[in-house]
């Protein structure tokens, strides 16, 4: 995948891990699909760099499930496994739950006022979909987790929920995206009226979604999944 100049990266910060992030952003937003195979030499003449970062990169992104290394044969973008998904959701959800009800306890009107014009943007975006909803989605949460003191939770979620998200992206550009938004909206309200059991239970309502949406997609896009995670 040659590009035609090189790819920003921070000549002031280390580019192995700017590398690292890049590609790892680009294969969990869809831009690098599943199946994509990766040429050590493309990347490093896209980014500007020696093959040796590269190199370490696929390492690490490989020991992550999202690279898959054949001998003899090439590194390729690791299909989705369905497991790693459902993994990803389990705990996400489990963390998410607690995050929810100490959002109802602790948040003030200021942050209900913030929750609401988030709600209202998503619904803007839903009209286009795609990535720019998926990161107006990734802030709702985010600023869930920050008003129930537990920025760093979600900070910890992020390489456990990697998986998980690559679906997102793919359901967000194929799927409507109202259901998403009036569930944010039924969160919203929980936490306005301090309710801390209905915020939980319409954060798992709306984190289970995942479940209803997989098959769908994985029916539309059968080449992007893989239900053993032994293949």
């Amino acid at each position: 995948m040659p590009a035609s100049s090189p790819l920003a990266l921070d000549a002031s910060a280390p580019v192995g891990l700017q590398l690292i992030a890049s590609l790892r952003e680009r294969i969990v937003t869809g831009e690098l699909p599943p199946g994509t195979r990766l040429s050590e030499q493309d990347i490093a003449t896209g980014y500007g760099l020696s093959r040796q970062p590269v190199r370490e990169a696929f390492i690490r992104l490989a020991g992550e499930k999202l690279l898959e290394v054949r001998p003899q044969r090439g590194t390729y973008v690791r299909k989705i496994d369905v497991s790693e998904v459902e993994v990803s959701r389990f705990v996400r959800e489990a963390v998410e739950a607690d995050i929810a009800r100490l959002a109802a306890q602790g948040a003030d009107a200021a942050d209900v006022v913030e929750l609401r014009r988030q709600v209202a943007e998503q619904a803007e975006a839903a009209r286009d979909g795609g990535r720019s909803f998926v990161q107006l989605d990734e802030l709702f949460h985010r600023t869930l987790a920050k008003i129930a003191g537990r920025a760093g939770a979600w900070a910890h979620l992020q390489p456990i929920k990697m998986h998980m998200d690559r679906v997102r992206h793919l359901t967000a550009a194929e799927f409507p995206l109202d259901r998403l938004v009036g569930q944010h909206r039924a969160i919203v309200e929980a936490v306005a009226a301090k309710d801390a059991e209905a915020a939980e239970t319409a954060i798992r309502t709306h984190l289970r979604g995942v479940l209803d949406d997989l098959p769908k997609i994985a029916e539309a896009h059968p080449d992007f999944f893989i239900a053993d995670p032994a293949q």
